[in-house]
């Protein structure tokens, strides 16, 4: 079952118009909210998150947070869902095809669940990265649906045996094609600011507070390459990858190419919050 407008229907009932705005001009919003245990986590917090996205973008969503929230759990609860992801989206609707907003539309709300393990193997082991130039447009901080840029900052990853993509402007580390970037150097942390440059993820700002719980000190500034590669630890956080330790950069290790103690202790109290 999917959630289509305001109701939960077979998948093959839903069709989506060729006029649709997402569809045209990638003019909507998403999120991804990871289910544990049968329970969507931090699902106020991408709620939120999918209203400023809204907001930030003046679409109006067709029904309030509460009746979206009661809805979502709905879904994974008739989907039986257990562990994985709940996808949600929405457009600015159907409408003759033009780039200046319709005078009248109607925003469509989509959302379906995914079965999906969590990556314990890149959590114990940790990942390959490289680094490109960050071509994206300057609203990063936008949750929207037009991905092409982290599209095909992810595809070259994946073609040099990478596993993300660590992204720069002018030698300033931003984030990942689809995570957030920290680093750690002398026993403190250090990420982008959460401005228009990046998302401000979810799974970020739960580190910035376990960090703050465990007397870890963070820097919430901007860092550069030269920065990257002189760390003593390098993670990567997104709702599907959690806290990843990076273990190589552009073929050089991160430390001794072997996740380090920090990364441990957040990955540990992580765990107690899911």
């Amino acid at each position: 079952m999917i959630l289509f407008h305001d109701q939960l229907t077979k998948r093959e009932n839903a069709q989506v118009d060729i006029e649709d705005r997402g569809y045209q001009f990638g003019d909507g919003i998403y999120e991804v909210i990871r289910v544990y245990n049968g329970k969507a986590f931090r699902l106020q917090d991408h709620l939120d998150r999918f209203q400023r996205s809204a907001d930030e973008i003046s679409l109006q969503l067709p029904y309030n947070l509460e009746r979206l929230s009661q809805l979502l759990q709905e879904l994974v609860q008739t989907n039986q869902l257990a562990d994985g992801t709940v996808y949600l989206q929405t457009s600015r609707g159907v409408a003759p095809r033009s780039h200046p907003f319709p005078e009248e539309s109607h925003s469509v709300i989509v959302a379906y669940t995914v079965e999906a393990e969590r990556p314990l193997n890149h959590l114990q082991n940790g990942i390959r990265t490289m680094t490109q130039p960050d071509i994206r447009w300057l609203r990063c901080d936008i949750k929207s649906l037009n991905l092409l840029g982290a599209v095909l900052a992810k595809q070259k990853a994946k073609e040099h045996g990478c596993q993300e993509s660590i992204l720069h402007r002018d030698e300033t580390v931003t984030e990942g094609s689809s995570t957030n970037v920290f680093l750690a150097k002398d026993g403190q942390l250090f990420t982008h600011p959460a401005n228009n440059l990046i998302l401000h993820g979810i799974t970020r700002q739960v580190v910035l507070e376990l960090a703050a719980d465990m007397g870890i000190p963070v820097k919430e500034e901007a860092f550069t390459l030269q920065d990257l590669h002189r760390a003593d630890e390098v993670f990567i956080t997104s709702t599907t990858m959690e806290i990843t330790p990076v273990i190589e950069i552009d073929g050089t290790p991160v430390g001794d190419s072997t996740p380090g103690n920090l990364v441990r202790r957040l990955q540990a109290a992580f765990e107690h919050q899911i």
